[in-house]
């Protein structure tokens, strides 16, 4: 026997709300379904604003840029040319000298007694030059009155010989010992500025064994850097020169340096010196610039950027370095054509003008490149090219 299923009033209900809640299940859906195109087709059909600025051209005065070191004109390491008991230090590590200055004195007293023995030999030599010499004229008058022999004579002439010999000998020793009594106070040779000493009080001290103090001179200062064939034939085209030799001190080019914390020297340094050959294991011709280093911003050794500016100025294509993006490739930048559409163009990059940079090569005047919103745009899709400065505007308007 089959059992009759009846429907209460409360399975009534419960069924009546299933059905309600699938309808309006399936009614979010395909509202959702229809409001999701609706809003992606709003999107593409709006163009991404950005950002553009045109490739102009401005006169620029170029400049290429070696790396350079710098080279104290003099410098010198100080060592002892005679031995004996450091007597004295009078300098301090790092002090400034003056050509002249007394740095260092060694015990003077066994150099002057050698100084005081020379001059006694050398009166002796000279008592005996005199003595010689009247015994000489004595023995020519006697030969003369047939009283001696030749012989005699010869003889005394001889021994005036040797008495004037010994003189110099004995003056020779003088000037010997007197450079060694001076050798024992080390002065300065030229002016500038003393480095670490290396020698202690009381020491005793043996000549070239070791150096007392370094001194460098750093104003004013070389800076030397290296230019390879082509550089080295295109300053001189630059220049209409056709050797050192051929420029005019007013047609020298002025150098520049960039210091290692990256800011230009105030100041501008002049070729003083070019090689006369080319280097074969390098292939470059050295150059020396010399800078007055007033501020003693130059050390010796430092290395730095040198430059070296074109006499004239030429028109060059410049854009901001905003709108320059890097790949494998190299360097690259998103234009906006006439038809409002994006492409991407390779570019050679020379020399870095403020914001700026010149382009060499990839770009013609008047072309807009994009400098914001790039990372909205990729190449083919169409934009909303505004200038820079018009964005500018319509932020304050805002």
């Amino acid at each position: 026997m089959i059992a009759k299923f009846v429907e209460t009033p409360r399975v009534r209900i419960l069924r009546a709300t299933a059905r309600t809640t699938f309808r309006a299940a399936c009614l979010a859906v395909l509202l959702a379904s229809t409001a999701v195109p609706l809003k992606l087709n709003a999107q593409e059909t709006q163009a991404p604003k950005v950002s553009v600025m045109e490739a102009v051209l401005k006169p620029v005065r170029e400049s290429e840029t070696f790396i350079g070191r710098g080279e104290a004109i003099d410098k010198v390491d100080l060592v002892a040319r005679v031995s004996g008991y450091l007597e004295e230090i009078l300098i301090k590590d790092g002090a400034e000298v003056t050509k002249g200055d007394l740095l260092f004195r060694i015990e003077s007293s066994s150099y002057e007694a050698t100084l005081e023995t020379a001059r006694a030999e050398l009166a002796r030599a000279e008592a005996n030059l005199e003595l010689a010499g009247l015994d000489l004229d004595r023995k020519q008058e006697l030969f003369e009155r047939g009283s001696v022999p030749e012989s005699e004579r010869d003889t005394a002439r001889a021994n005036e010989l040797v008495a004037e010999a010994a003189v110099r000998s004995a003056q020779a020793a003088i000037r010997q010992a007197e450079l060694n009594v001076g050798y024992t106070e080390v002065r300065a040779p030229f002016s500038g500025r003393a480095g670490r000493i290396n020698v202690s009080l009381g020491e005793v001290i043996e000549p070239g064994s070791q150096t007392l103090v370094n001194i460098v001179r750093e104003a004013p200062i070389y800076v030397t850097f290296a230019l390879n064939e082509k550089q080295y034939v295109d300053i001189l085209q630059e220049y209409g020169a056709g050797g050192r030799g051929d420029l005019d001190e007013e047609e020298i080019p002025d150098v520049f340096v960039i210091l290692p914390n990256e800011s230009e020297l105030v100041e501008k340094g002049q070729v003083a010196f070019i090689e006369n050959r080319i280097d074969p294991t390098t292939g470059s011709v050295a150059v020396r610039a010399r800078f007055e280093n007033e501020k003693g911003l130059i050390l010796d050794g430092s290395f730095l950027t040198v430059g070296i500016t074109a006499h004239e100025t030429q028109d060059r294509i410049i854009i901001s370095q905003a709108a320059i993006q890097r790949d494998q490739q190299g360097p690259f930048v998103l234009v906006v054509d006439d038809s409002r559409q994006v492409a991407q163009r390779y570019i050679v990059t020379g020399e870095v003008q403020g914001t700026g940079i010149v382009v060499t090569d990839g770009l013609i005047e008047g072309e807009q490149v994009v400098v914001e919103g790039l990372q909205r745009i990729r190449p083919g899709v169409e934009v909303d090219p505004v200038l820079a400065d018009q964005v500018g505007n319509e932020q304050a308007g805002e």
